[in-house]
């Protein structure tokens, strides 16, 4: 990027106090631009015992501002973060599904409620994700980061058209460790401050014991798939997602989660560090949320987790909204209500992505 492409441009950045952010201002600077800095505030319903500590993150973030010569604003967002990604992450795991927080954060509050708070008064709002934008027959796509590792797209496919035309991503074409050593060279003071990890709005509480505070415990047998033998009791459901393998706790494993029973309470394991029942080739989605455009699906990649790798498939369409994605590669873990996210065959564009639906183990016995 140069000076004179965002000349004219006001510009937002969402600064959070973590290096890659940091790095995204110093981006700016470095063309002579000064842009108007944001932290947005987000955390637990209640925060006087959900204490989800941000002071650090906003000294950080202020220290960044200043020295760059940007103004630092603080916008609240706690409670749309309640009403709406909470709230849809809560909704999900009682209903047995495995949700993404983080995708929808994206939707709804970094690009939704900031947007409506301040965002709208800018023309350009950017962000330290891992991604990339391409204007290609005059439409923008968003396009992958060279960094397989930390690409974030799939984190970002759920985002809304206009809200896609609004999106920069200044660092996107680093490698991570490139942005680390620009923040070292720079001497930020964040420049050695390790990444966040996990869901953004728990800082150090623990998953579960946040699930526990809001949905309690449901006990229940777990029940070895193949032999129908009662191995032991889990504490709720929404404690289990598909595909696990560590944290169950059961004697005699090692045990794999491979389904859920919502009417009976029931968690079914098998035996064995990679069980066959694990995998799926075959899966449906629903509603598909094509980010620029309605586009071909007959060849491309996908993946359904935050991992480096792709697996090649075809999309076929069934009506009303549902696809199913016939993958080239077994594909282990796949849960109801994880995102599906679709790219070109390359790779390369991200088209959209979809939610996985929850299935009849007829239907996937049938497809396997």
């Amino acid at each position: 990027m140069t000076e004179k492409d965002y000349k004219d441009k006001r510009i937002a950045v969402l600064l959070s106090g973590g290096v890659d952010s940091s790095v995204v201002v110093y981006e700016m600077a470095r063309l002579g631009l000064h842009p108007d800095c944001y932290y947005i505030k987000i955390g637990p319903e209640e925060q006087e015992e959900w204490d989800c500590s941000s002071e650090e993150d906003l000294e950080m973030a202020n220290a960044v501002a200043h020295r760059y010569g940007c103004r630092l604003e603080v916008i609240d967002c706690h409670r749309e973060y309640w009403d709406k990604v909470t709230k849809y992450t809560m909704d999900k795991v009682r209903s047995g599904f495995t949700p993404n927080p983080d995708v929808m954060c994206n939707r709804l509050i970094k690009f939704g409620a900031f947007d409506e708070k301040k965002g709208h008064e800018y023309d350009l709002i950017a962000t330290g994700h891992y991604a990339q934008t391409e204007w290609i027959d005059g439409k923008k796509w968003l396009t992958t980061s060279p960094d397989p590792v930390k690409d974030q797209t799939d984190f970002l496919a759920q985002i809304y058209d206009w809200q896609l035309k609004k999106a920069l991503f200044p660092i996107g074409h680093y490698m991570k460790g490139e942005v680390r050593a620009v923040a070292e060279r720079e001497h930020l003071i964040n420049a050695k401050r390790k990444d966040s990890q996990g869901i953004c709005f728990l800082g150090r509480i623990n998953y579960n014991d946040y699930i526990r505070r809001y949905l309690g415990e449901c006990p229940g047998d777990v029940v070895e798939k193949e032999t129908g033998k009662i191995i032991g009791k889990h504490r709720g459901l929404w404690f289990h997602t598909i595909g696990q393998r560590h944290g169950l706790g059961f004697g005699g494993g090692p045990w794999y989660a491979i389904g859920k029973d919502m009417v009976s309470n029931i968690l079914y394991v098998s035996h064995g560090y990679d069980p066959k029942e694990a995998y799926r080739r075959v899966f449906d989605i629903h509603d598909f949320h094509f980010l620029t455009e309605e586009t071909d699906m007959e060849r491309i990649t996908f993946k359904i987790r935050h991992t480096p790798e792709f697996h090649h498939a075809r999309i076929e369409t069934l009506g009303e909204g549902k696809y199913r994605v016939w993958s080239e590669d077994m594909i282990q873990g796949v849960a109801p209500g994880q995102f599906c996210v679709v790219y070109d065959q390359d790779h390369h564009k991200c088209i959209g992505s979809a939610e996985i639906d929850m299935q009849t183990d007829d239907i996937l016995n049938n497809l396997q």
